[in-house]
């Protein structure tokens, strides 16, 4: 559907993100694309905000989502820019979704790092991990009696310490404190239990959206 514009690529791919909803599929959203958007085309309904550019240029303002809100455009985010601007957003009418953006909502996780990621510019493909990600995991594996409190604990503080181009969680383990018999473990755990929030928030943006038409 031309009429429903949905910015992601990277923590869904454009592929599965069309075998749930018929829609316009961007690249990441980044400051401006809302504003052509809007300049460029009047039989706009619905915004989905997923990913979004953090550091490469600037991110999307707070300034044009208002104006595609005042125009009574349906703005819907979550999983990662789109989780941070509807947090910041939604008193003002845009709609969150997802477990992320209820982390940003109850101040569980405060920085647009917690989801930032780098990616090749352009095959879209994610080549760091995110620090979010790693926080629902390594507390999965606790919960799981893998990990301690302590270990989880330690383990986000050294992912917070990498630059987030470079976080991995292959590398994280490595720079951790954990013993070598715990490293291992917990990689094997990984090899056979990991997740991505941020893909689960992403695919619950859309189903939404789909919900609207």
């Amino acid at each position: 559907m031309n009429n429903i514009v949905i910015y992601t690529g990277l923590s869904i791919c454009f592929d599965e993100a069309k075998s749930i909803l018929d829609a316009d599929y961007q690249p990441p959203i980044k400051r401006g694309d809302i504003d052509n958007l809007l300049n460029n085309r009047d039989d706009m309904e619905i915004i989905g905000i997923i990913d979004g550019v953090f550091h490469q240029s600037p991110a999307v303002s707070h300034k044009e989502i208002l104006r595609a809100l005042k125009d009574n455009i349906t703005v819907v985010g979550g999983a990662s820019m789109g989780a941070l601007r509807a947090c910041e957003l939604y008193p003002y009418g845009m709609i969150g979704i997802g477990n992320i953006f209820e982390d940003y909502k109850n101040g569980t996780i405060e920085s647009d790092d917690d989801v930032a990621v780098s990616l090749d510019p352009t095959t879209y493909e994610q080549l760091s991990d995110s620090w979010i990600n790693m926080k629902y995991n390594f507390n999965k594996a606790q919960k799981d009696n893998i990990l301690s409190q302590e270990d989880v604990d330690n383990l986000l503080a050294t992912s917070k310490d990498i630059y987030y181009p470079k976080r991995s969680f292959e590398y994280v383990i490595k720079k951790s404190e954990l013993t070598e018999y715990k490293k291992t473990e917990l990689t094997k755990y990984l090899d056979k239990n990991k997740f991505d929030i941020k893909h689960d928030d992403a695919k619950a943006v859309i189903e939404y959206i789909k919900t609207l038409v």
